[in-house]
């Protein structure tokens, strides 16, 4: 019974890091997207920027869906997750301040 009991807490507690992992990704995922609408409406993303960027935000989620499809995502996954979103913060700071049409 004892067992079962710490098998019990062992699993409720790796359900909540993943969804807690998820829950992160989700809520970066949100502020990214944010980031680009603010840049549509300030007029700092020409519409192919943003289309590129909205794609880049496409594969993040295409990937955390893939991660998740199995119930949980492994520290693997949440590492390459989170690198391709640290690439599309990088992008988007990029592509907001090149001042190529803000002359």
């Amino acid at each position: 019974m004892k067992t079962l009991a710490m098998v019990a807490v062992a699993s409720a507690f790796a359900f909540c890091a993943t969804t807690a992992a998820a829950g992160v990704i989700y809520e970066r995922e949100q502020h990214q997207r944010a980031r680009i609408h603010q840049g549509v409406q300030s007029g700092e993303l020409t519409s192919k920027e943003t289309d590129r960027l909205h794609a880049e935000q496409r594969a993040i989620r295409a990937e955390r869906a893939h991660a998740l499809a199995d119930g949980k995502i492994t520290r693997p996954e949440r590492r390459s997750i989170r690198h391709d979103q640290n690439q599309a913060s990088r992008d988007i700071r990029r592509k907001k301040n090149n001042q190529i049409y803000h002359q």
